[in-house]
């Protein structure tokens, strides 16, 4: 979104409620690719707003009052002018692009393309999925996220939660996906796969990645692995395969997702093994952040024999590398479930 690119890093105080009957808060107001996010002074976020939804509720007025939703009680308070200027041109740049109130809120290029991929029956499913995903923008992937994660939690137990650890999490995304749009790494309890990826850029990892091994690098590499493989199969077109042909046309046509076929692919998840990360590609990353593959190739076969390539081949022999974690954030990260 062009009107977006000044606006990137754009951050401010505002003052938040969730209800109609509570108090306002203040909160960190972040602009995001398409959406709002408001923090809580610790960095945890309390609210997440599609930026094509929000509405203005007193035009023209100061300080502006924002709501995620026409018929919705939750309210965002805004003083700050380059903040409010920021999500009035984004909204009148997205309003602008609209075909007209009640269309489709995903489509294809247009109702002679719909027709034609409907007409098809041989390629249909393919087309549809694929098409969808290109069409689905950032807000509706983090929402089957954030929904896929709810249904993890409840099935799996609650995520692990303790401050000094998400804080090493921050810096471990950031050290093996890079800076510019690291993940947000949830840890759950030992009772989940290694490592998966969910729609909208969210990792979950399993808490015996940092309890089972001495060094950091291993739970890099595991990440790393994890990256590789989200790259070669986006997660959204993971989950509408399983989901199937209805599902993907009601999301595409409505942007709607049943409760089901999120809680379906939840249970997928949790219960199939790890696909196998492309030798070639994960050098490739490990190579791009500075870690060395051999903790990890010797955490997955300890004789070596399986993963060869990932122990001749490391980028790092040789070489000094750089720490992936203090060792302060490495204890922190190992005791995050402790409690």
């Amino acid at each position: 979104m062009t009107a977006l690119q000044e606006y990137r890093r754009l951050e401010a105080i505002g003052l938040w409620r969730e209800h109609a009957e509570d108090q306002r808060r203040e909160v960190i107001v972040s602009l995001g690719d398409a959406s709002l996010v408001m923090s809580s002074a610790s960095g945890a976020a309390v609210g997440h707003w599609s930026l094509a939804a929000v509405e203005r509720l007193n035009p023209g007025k100061l300080p502006a009052l924002f709501s995620p939703a026409r018929d919705s009680d939750e309210e965002l308070e805004l003083s700050d002018p380059e903040m409010i200027q920021a999500v009035e041109r984004i909204r009148t740049a997205i309003a602008k692009s609209r075909p007209r109130p009640g269309r489709l809120r995903l489509y294809l290029a247009g109702g002679t393309t719909l027709a034609g991929i409907l007409l098809g029956v041989f390629w249909l499913p393919d087309a549809l999925i694929r098409q969808t995903v290109s069409l689905l923008p950032p807000a509706k992937r983090l929402e089957i996220g954030h929904d896929l994660l709810g249904e993890i939690a409840a099935i799996a137990g609650r995520p692990c939660g303790g401050s000094g650890g998400r804080t090493a999490l921050v810096r471990l995304a950031s050290r093996t996906y890079g800076a510019d749009m690291p993940p947000q790494i949830v840890v759950f309890p030992a009772t989940i796969p290694d490592t998966l990826t969910l729609p909208g850029n969210i990792v979950i990892a399993s808490a015996a990645l940092a309890e089972d091994h001495e060094t950091p690098e291993v739970f890099a590499g595991y990440l790393l692995a994890e990256r590789t493989r989200s790259q070669a199969v986006d997660p959204v077109e993971a989950f509408l395969r399983d989901a199937g042909l209805g599902v993907t046309f009601r999301l595409l046509t409505t942007g709607e997702v049943a409760a089901e076929p999120i809680h379906a692919h939840a249970a997928h998840l949790l219960s199939h093994d790890t696909m196998r990360a492309d030798d070639d590609a994960l050098l490739g990353h490990f190579t791009e952040a500075g870690i060395s593959s051999q903790p990890y190739a010797f955490a997955q076969d300890v004789s070596g024999e399986s993963v060869l390539a990932l122990i001749e081949a490391d980028p790092m022999r040789g070489q000094q590398a750089d720490p992936v974690l203090s060792d302060s954030d490495w204890v922190s990260l190992q005791e995050i479930c402790a409690g």
